[in-house]
Parts: C-alpha cells; sequence; structure tokens
C-alpha cells in the first residue's frame, strides 16, 4: 500500500466499518468527531481521534486533522463531504491520498442534470422530464420535483395534479437549499409501480470497470430506502447482462475510479429501466454486494486509492446465495415513520440466528436531531433469498433494543409478509401492501410480560434492602395485602397483584402460579403456569423494556400516588417529532380548513408539513419561526367547528 494511516471523514456506523475494513489490511486509522459524538463507539475504535470545532463539513479542520497525524489518506465514507467534488480537490492538492472517484467524475454525476447528459450520450435510457419547474403539462401527470444536486429523498415531492405544481416545487428548493446549498429542481416522469435497480460498479487506474450486479431498493418511505437486497428478485440473467453493459458503458465514458453505483428505475409492467443517478461513493447497502460476491468493497476501494489494479475482470465475478440488509431507524412507523430521539435502554443484537451487524450505537447511546437517525444497518445472507429472509426477521426480533421507538417491528413485520416473499416489492410497497407498522401484542401476552417484568422488580428491590436484605422475598409474619405495581402499557395500564407463598412460588391474583428459576439485572429465568421465558429486561428509571417472543415491549412504572401536573390543552396542536419550525402560516383568530397547512418542521433536513384535520379556529399561537422545539411540544391552539 502507498499509505500506511487513513483517516476516516465521517461518523457512525460507515466509520465503523472502514475502520474494521482499513485495519484487516494493516493501515492505522484516524476518526474525527464534533462534540454531539464525543462518546459514540467510533470515536474509541480508531487508533486516534481528532475532535473538530465545529462541524463533519469543515474541510479544512478535516485536512488539519489528517496533517496533524500523519494521515496519507482520507475515506470520505457517505454522505457529509462524500460526494463534495472541491473538497476531493483540496484531499489531492495537500498531496493526500482521495479514496473515492476523481473530482471531476464527482461533479459531473453530482449534478443530475449534466449526468442525465452524460448517460444519454453513453446510450443509457433515461426519463423523460424537463428542467423547466413548470413544464408539468409537459411531463405529464404523476411526476417527481427533483433538486438537481440531491439524493437520499431530499428535495424530492411526487405531484398528483396541476394545482399542487407549485407548493411541491417551493418546497423542494427550500429542502434542497438547505440540504445541498443548491435550490435547482427539475420535472421527471413518476413511474408508480417500479423497482429501483442499482448496479455497483468497480474501476481502478489502469482502465479496468467491472459490475458486482445488481441491488434492489425498492421499499422506501419518504423516497429513502429500508430494506435492500442482492440480488434482486425481479431481474433475471438477461436484464442483468443489459443493465451491467449500460452502467459500464457510462462508467467508461466518465472514466470511472473506485467504487460507485448506477442508479435505475425498473417499471415492474414493461421491464423498461431508466436511468437516475450515479452515487459516486460507496452506498449504505453495499454489504449485500459483499454477502454474496465474497467482495471486500472498503478493501477494494482503498487497494484502488493506492493505485493497485484490479487484478480481475467480469468473467471473474460470482455470486452465490441471496442477501437482504434492513435499515434499522430511531423513527415512528405509526406516526408516518417520523425521526424519534430519546436513550437507548437497551441495545444488544441477538446472539443467533448469525447475521451482520454495522453499527454506531451502543446501549446508552442519544439519539438526537444532530444527525441521520439510523441505528444499524443489519445483514442476512443465505443460499435462498426466503431463508435470508427468515433469518433477519428473526435475528431483528430476537435482538433487546428500546428507550426509543424504532422501526424493527415494522422490518421484521416486512421479512415476513407474503408478498415481500413474493417478491412484489416495488416501490409503493409499504402503502399498497401496509404491513403492520407495530409490534401486534395480544392482552394475553401483554398480561404475562407484564408479570415478568413484576417478578424481576420484585428481585431488584429485594436485592437493593437495607432492612431484612436476607430474609427471602415476599416473608411475612402476619397476614398482609398482596403486592401489586401498576404498568403504563400504550394508551392504558396493567395492575399487577401477587403474594409469596411458603413454598417459595408466586401467586398471582388472576390465578397463576410463577417459580423463578433464575434472577439477575440483566433479566430473569421464570416459569408462569407451565410456561417458562428467560426474558431480558432492560431499566431506566420507571421504564423498562422486556423482550418477548417476537419483539420487545416497554412499560413505565405508575407511581404509587398520583402527584398534581400540568393539564393538558384541549384542541393541542402539537409537534410529533423534535425539529426546527421554519414555516408559520396562520396566526390567532384565523380560521381554516381541513387540509390546511398551518406549520411547516424540519427535521433531518427535510420538511415535514403539519396540516388541519378538520374546519376551524386556531385561537393560540405558541411558537415561532426559527423556534427549535421537542416532540410534544404545544405549537397550537386549534378549535374545531362544531
Amino acid at each position: 500500500m502507498s499509505f500506511s494511516t487513513l483517516l476516516i471523514a465521517n461518523r457512525g456506523e460507515i466509520a465503523r466499518r472502514v475502520i474494521r475494513g482499513a485495519r484487516a489490511m494493516g493501515i492505522r486509522t484516524v476518526a474525527v468527531y464534533v462534540d454531539a459524538d464525543a462518546d459514540a463507539p467510533f470515536v474509541a475504535d480508531a487508533d486516534q481521534a481528532i475532535r473538530l470545532p465545529e462541524s463533519y463539513l469543515d474541510g479544512k479542520a478535516i485536512l488539519e486533522a489528517a496533517q496533524a497525524t500523519g494521515a496519507e489518506a482520507i475515506h470520505p465514507g457517505y454522505g457529509f463531504l462524500s460526494e463534495n467534488a472541491a473538497f476531493a480537490a483540496d484531499v489531492t492538492a495537500a498531496g493526500l491520498s482521495w479514496v473515492g472517484p476523481s473530482p471531476k467524475v464527482i461533479e459531473q454525476m453530482g449534478d443530475k442534470l449534466a449526468a442525465k447528459a452524460l448517460a444519454e450520450k453513453a446510450e443509457v435510457p433515461t426519463l423523460p422530464g424537463s428542467e423547466n419547474p413548470k413544464a408539468g403539462d409537459e411531463v405529464g401527470y404523476p411526476l417527481l420535483v427533483k433538486a438537481a444536486a440531491g439524493g437520499g429523498g431530499k428535495g424530492m415531492r411526487i405531484v398528483e395534479a396541476p394545482g399542487d405544481l407549485e407548493e411541491a416545487v417551493a418546497a423542494a428548493r427550500r429542502e434542497a437549499a438547505s440540504g445541498f446549498g443548491d435550490d435547482r429542481v427539475f420535472l421527471e416522469r413518476y413511474v408508480a409501480r417500479a423497482r429501483h435497480i442499482e448496479i455497483q460498479i468497480l474501476g481502478d487506474a489502469h482502465g479496468s470497470v467491472v459490475h458486482l450486479g445488481e441491488r434492489e431498493c425498492s421499499i422506501q418511505r419518504r423516497h429513502q430506502k429500508i430494506l435492500e437486497e442482492s440480488p434482486s428478485p425481479r431481474v433475471d440473467p438477461a436484464l442483468r447482462e443489459t443493465m451491467g453493459e449500460a452502467a459500464l458503458r457510462l462508467a467508461q465514458v466518465l472514466g470511472y475510479e473506485s467504487a460507485g453505483t448506477v442508479e435505475f428505475l425498473l417499471d415492474d409492467e414493461t421491464g423498461e429501466y431508466f436511468f437516475l443517478e450515479v452515487n459516486t461513493r460507496l452506498q449504505v447497502e453495499h454489504p449485500v454486494t459483499e454477502a454474496v460476491t465474497g467482495i471486500d468493497l472498503v478493501r477494494e476501494q482503498l487497494r484502488i486509492a493506492a493505485g493497485e489494479p484490479l487484478g480481475y475482470d467480469q468473467s471473474k465475478i460470482q455470486f452465490e446465495g441471496a442477501a437482504i440488509e434492513a435499515r434499522l431507524y430511531a423513527e415512528d412507523p405509526g406516526n408516518d415513520f417520523l425521526p424519534a430521539t430519546g436513550t437507548l435502554i437497551a441495545f444488544e443484537p441477538a446472539p443467533s440466528p448469525e447475521v451482520r451487524w454495522d453499527s454506531g450505537v451502543a446501549k446508552g447511546s442519544v439519539i438526537g436531531v444532530d444527525f441521520d437517525p439510523m441505528l444499524a444497518k443489519v445483514i442476512a445472507h443465505g443460499p435462498t433469498r426466503e431463508e435470508a429472509a427468515g433469518r433477519l426477521a428473526l435475528a431483528l426480533e430476537r435482538t433487546h433494543l428500546g428507550g426509543v421507538i424504532t422501526n424493527r417491528d415494522f422490518l421484521a413485520a416486512t421479512l415476513r409478509n407474503a408478498e415481500f416473499l413474493g417478491g412484489d416489492t416495488t416501490t409503493d410497497f409499504i402503502e399498497r401492501v401496509a404491513p403492520p407498522r407495530i409490534l401486534e401484542v395480544s392482552d394475553a401476552e401483554a398480561e404475562h410480560l407484564a408479570q415478568l417484568a413484576a417478578l424481576w422488580i420484585r428481585g431488584v428491590n429485594h436485592r437493593s434492602a437495607r432492612v431484612l436484605g436476607q430474609t427471602p422475598a415476599g416473608w411475612r409474619n402476619s397476614r398482609m395485602p398482596d403486592q401489586e405495581i401498576v404498568f403504563a402499557w400504550r394508551d392504558g395500564e396493567l395492575r399487577v397483584s401477587y403474594r409469596t407463598l411458603r413454598d417459595g412460588r408466586i401467586l398471582f391474583s388472576d390465578g397463576r402460579h410463577a417459580r423463578i428459576h433464575s434472577w439477575d439485572e440483566e433479566g430473569l429465568d421464570a416459569e408462569i403456569d407451565g410456561r417458562r421465558h428467560h426474558a431480558r429486561i432492560s431499566r431506566a428509571e420507571a421504564r423498562l423494556v422486556v423482550q418477548g417472543t417476537r419483539g420487545d415491549v416497554e412499560f413505565e412504572i405508575r407511581p404509587r400516588f398520583k402527584l398534581p401536573g400540568a393539564e393538558e390543552t384541549a384542541g393541542g396542536f402539537v409537534a410529533k417529532m423534535p425539529g426546527k419550525v421554519i414555516d408559520l402560516r396562520v396566526e390567532a383568530g384565523q380560521r381554516v380548513s381541513a387540509g390546511e397547512t398551518l406549520v411547516v418542521l424540519e427535521a433531518m433536513k427535510m420538511e415535514h408539513p403539519m396540516s388541519a384535520s378538520e374546519d376551524g379556529v386556531v385561537t393560540e399561537v405558541r411558537v415561532e419561526v426559527g423556534e427549535q422545539v421537542e416532540s410534544g411540544t404545544l405549537l397550537l391552539v386549534f378549535e374545531p367547528d362544531e
């Protein structure tokens, strides 16, 4: 290798992934971090770590960190500066190796309009569209408004009718300017029954370029991927060869070096495919390609950046089995997948079945509003697609996870869904198939888990008792009322009452008997009416996370005596997520109609409009533009019409 120390200009799971890959090659690593990430696992993983004074977008500070630590190369990961041509040029101008394609290629592909023109030059099919954001009638409806410098679903809007175009363009411009510093947008034909297919490419500095097959990334919310797989259930060998050749033609026109992805939209009904964009970086979903080809993409990136040839051609690429990746996010599927915040009370990946976890968090990690809310990528590889899906679903279900609302249960339900297993995975999957968005727990199962939680708390109380701590739990020298604990559960509560019998068993008020086989601070092994369950349990003050057979449930211990507190405001219009108020369209006393947008929040660089559900009057406005609010903050007081 031409370098022995690598700086990773990124954070979270991708920083950990690059550190792991570099270390396997004998390369020392340097991490950079901001104050919000001071305790993040990736900081401790690296051989050295340098604090950035402001942000991961501070290219000057990152270059100074490289020079201070003797790093000879910079890997940008994905996001942040990974597709910033100016930063790539600054890296090479400083005499460092840039792990990625040339600044010229990044600049060409960073502009979607320029990329589309180059694709047409390479005879790659493209979607009909227009650079004129007012030419909706010319393109036809439905259509997409897209940011010219965009990606990741930001600056993108579906428009169903002419009357919605102006508002969609304005919102897309604002989002694009905020996310990319470029508010240009264009229009493109929208294909409702489509699949998102991407071809992984690798090119070296010696003129060799290969593709590593396709990934399907069709299951999305807000135009952002949450499940990816390779191979695609829709792509046969002939289509794979055709799309692969198209990707290679474009790569050759570009003179592409390093890892990259050529993205296509595949019309599920006609089989036509259309060029979307080229991502000039490592992709979030790269592990599924690694699983089916056996090729380590980070290793190949580092080899190419060091000037080494690929050493193989297309005929040497082999594919084995099927791989599926799930993106585990801190978000609320039951609330339109909006981002969630909080502290991870529990984060313990299942020891089996064996899957790959690429994660940037740990138990105790704080999930805030500063960065993308992805907690981990979980990847399963199996001889068949169905086996990979089952393995991934079970690994998610058996993971002990809680403290923050996540999409874990939705992912597991999707992976076990009949339409998914049948390969019917078009981009409208979530709306069309509607898998359960939260874990469906019966009353009986909730009561069973509440009883396990009560038994565990019984052990906690006994262990911490200062008086009679050595006396058997539940011992009494007179008749006493049953012990009772009340848990808040979703919109209601569960009341558990029990007493300890002379033979050591526990009798619940519903007549069930329990026996505790073992107990520790991380859970217990208990038998309730012949049903034995070893449950992992985590606690943070009054909150409990209890692991069930299909996932975790969370309870909150209700206080014995209810303390007076603030009453809820009737007609309160509250924030559904933490964010910043960027647009306030009403004032006190204003009459509004159902569906009218009242306030717009920005979270994770995306806009989230909040609309009136019925006709009425806004009686109070409690926030102002520019204000940062937490989830549950009262924004407006709204009085609906009688």
